[in-house]
């Protein structure tokens, strides 16, 4: 639908707003999740409609997950009046001590009053940022849910906005040994895992959880709400081969670069997420990266980042407060200013595990190529800039964005990170790279066939990048992920079909989301934002194999956006306020104004277009976002703001033809929009 066509649908209160009073009634049972081959080889036309109305519903491991690692955007998309569910899957209760860092008082060991004091502080800050006075009532009921399991649920609405905060409120440890509950509960699938019961809430008594229950409670969620878009966290976080001295003790499981929970509470929402799909269900999925945060340069501008910080006050509260909750009035360790101040870093910065849902165009601008429903699905685009029906070319369960290159013939290549199991311990848990051909010019495709993965063993492998793809002017298609060791690797196409074998790229820090080109000469370069400079793999000549083409240029915080210029390339991406003090000082925030810079480092035209996140860079043209989340475009004269539409997720596609721009991406409502500005 093109966005004079669009208008939002009614908030989804009037939906649900019977069912949680009386509980939620999700009784129905749901597949297992699939096992390697269980894979769709042919396109079929599949009845992937998403609902009528857009909601987003979150999955976190912990009270105030989304405040720190998801806003700005679920922030904006609320703003947007879009209807928000956020479940969360333990208590937060941690050992009960619930006290100002600092605060030589002596301890008051109590967990459950914790969990409700962390329960407040969530109802303070979403009632804040819908408009409202931090005390304001909510609702609370209780809701039944699947396998005679029990959770508290909480509603407030304002002015056709809503929020409802789900507590599936597991412990966050065992009984047996003080393991952490969560992940205890992924690796042993005969574990009984009890419930946390908040003081004040209307929950009296719960079942404990074993694996299969809490699959089945999160798919029963999904399948109740019947979510547009779904945001969780990190299933597989990076590999970091930081000292225990380096490491956060509170927060980094050893190896990696996230908290135990976090990790077991993706894992657990993908396996309910792959249920869902195969039901049918229309929808688009994101993962955060979350205390991986740490580790990078950070960012949000001064202004995103003095929003976000700000709507995490009324969640850390207060003792002092008097919000009328039995069991305190916030999580007290993170009150105040502590998020900005307390050196982690995690509240500057937003990062997504994959690049972000994306929509590409293929077949000569014809058609739109996205993942909806965990599958990879095909929309016609129409003269008028609407779109068609989906249509369903199976891939299942695919990772939130594909990779594409048009061959010479003018047939499509796509490319896709699959979870070919998700099973925890007691099965495998494995991911490819997968591919499929067109078989003609704006035909049918033929079946999906796997190119493995750069990486040896289950571990490492889940470690790897969706794909970038890009064909070369010798017919050649280059074939490049993010591997284990946070360098690239790639596989080559030839122009007669057969693919080489993969090979490391080398280099090392590389953030998610690579981005390539092709220069005036014919050569590929690929480039990716480090934790020191731009990393830079080129062909010394055309054909030639890539190979690390070092750079000393500006420290980028976001993904680099390469365009030809002149006889050469020019990069455009934002940097730290202060470029100079970035590598020393962590908490050095983004720069609002783009760098354009030569590969030599040299400048190149200036771009005036202030705001935060990567851009996107084609034929003179530059889209990106600014501070409150609306698109924008500079074409070398104007600025121009996109003012309605679907809310955008993700970060859309700039295409330019015959000087003429068009910007495609995919709403919140998990439908594909046009922009001509």
């Amino acid at each position: 639908m093109n966005d004079t066509a669009r208008a939002s649908g009614p908030g989804r209160r009037a939906v649900l707003g019977g069912a949680v009073a009386a509980g939620l009634a999700v009784g129905v049972a749901g597949c297992a999740v699939p096992t390697p081959g269980r894979t769709r080889t042919t396109a079929t036309v599949a009845p992937l409609t998403p609902p009528p109305t857009p909601l987003l519903l979150q999955i976190l491991a912990h009270p105030d997950d989304d405040l720190y690692f998801m806003n700005p955007d679920t922030h904006h998309t609320l703003d947007a009046g879009v209807p928000l569910v956020s479940v969360y899957v333990t208590g937060g209760e941690a050992n009960g001590d619930n006290r100002v860092v600092g605060d030589t008082g002596p301890h008051v060991y109590d967990k459950a009053a914790y969990s409700s004091a962390r329960h407040q502080g969530l109802r303070q800050a979403y009632a804040t940022l819908l408009g409202l006075d931090r005390y304001t009532p909510w609702e609370k009921s209780v809701a039944e849910l699947r396998g005679g399991h029990r959770a508290e649920v909480n509603r407030l609405q304002h002015r056709g906005r809503s929020v409802e905060l789900v507590f599936l409120n597991t412990a966050m440890h065992t009984p047996l040994g003080g393991r952490m509950g969560l992940p205890a509960l992924w690796e042993d699938h005969h574990l009984q895992l009890p419930v946390v019961i908040a003081i004040g809430s209307p929950l009296r008594q719960a079942k404990s959880y074993t694996y299969d229950d809490l699959v089945e409670v999160l798919a029963g969620l999904l399948a109740h709400y019947a979510p547009t878009h779904v945001q969780t966290l990190d299933p597989d976080p990076d590999i970091q081969h930081s000292s225990p001295a380096v490491r956060q003790h509170d927060s980094e499981q050893a190896g990696y670069s996230d908290h135990a929970d976090h990790t077991a509470a993706a894992s657990f929402a993908w396996a309910a997420l792959i249920r869902h799909a195969e039901q049918g269900s229309a929808f688009l999925a994101t993962a955060y990266r979350a205390y991986y945060n740490r580790h990078w340069p950070k960012n949000l501008p001064p202004k995103v980042l003095a929003e976000k910080a700000v709507h995490l006050v009324p969640y850390g509260g207060s003792a002092d407060w008097s919000c009328g909750n039995p069991g305190g009035c916030g999580d007290y360790n993170v009150g105040g200013n502590r998020p900005l101040t307390n050196g982690k870093g995690w509240v500057r910065s937003t990062h997504y595990r994959h690049p972000g849902v994306r929509l590409l165009l293929g077949d000569d601008g014809a058609y739109g190529y996205g993942v909806l429903g965990l599958r990879a699905v095909r929309w016609s685009r129409n003269d008028d800039g609407g779109w068609g029906a989906p249509e369903d070319l199976g891939g299942s369960p695919l990772a939130p964005v594909l990779g594409g290159a048009g061959l010479p013939d003018g047939r499509q290549l796509l490319f896709a990170l699959r979870f070919s199991s998700l099973q925890g311990r007691a099965g495998a848990n494995t991911r490819e790279i997968v591919a499929l051909e067109q078989a003609a010019p704006g035909g049918r495709f033929g079946a999906w066939k796997g190119l493995g993965n750069p990486e040896r063993g289950d571990d490492r492998g889940r470690r790897i990048g969706s794909p970038l793809a890009l064909a070369s002017p010798d017919g050649r298609v280059h074939l490049f992920v993010r591997n284990a060791d946070r360098g690239i690797s790639t596989r080559v196409r030839e122009a007669d079909g057969t693919w080489s074998p993969w090979r490391d790229l080398g280099g090392e820090s590389v953030q998610e989301g690579l981005n390539a080109i092709v220069d005036p000469r014919g050569r590929v370069h690929v480039f990716a934002a480090g934790t020191d400079t731009v990393h830079h793999w080129t062909q010394p000549t055309p054909g030639a194999p890539l190979a690390p083409a070092p750079t000393r240029l500006p420290l980028p915080v976001d993904a680099v956006a390469p365009s030809v210029l002149g006889d050469g390339v020019r990069l455009l991406y934002r940097t730290s306020a202060d470029p100079k003090k970035a590598h020393q000082d962590p908490g050095s925030p983004a720069s609002p104004r783009l760098t354009s810079v030569r590969l030599d480092g040299s400048a190149a035209t200036p771009v005036a277009l202030d705001g935060y996140g990567p851009v996107g860079a084609a034929a003179g043209f530059v889209l990106g976002t600014d501070e409150q989340g609306t698109l924008q475009l500079a074409d070398g004269k104007r600025v121009l703001k996109r003012a309605r539409g679907a809310t955008p997720i993700g970060m859309p596609t700039l295409y330019v033809r015959d000087g003429r721009p068009l910007v495609v991406g995919l709403g919140v409502d998990a439908r594909p929009w046009s922009w001509r500005p």
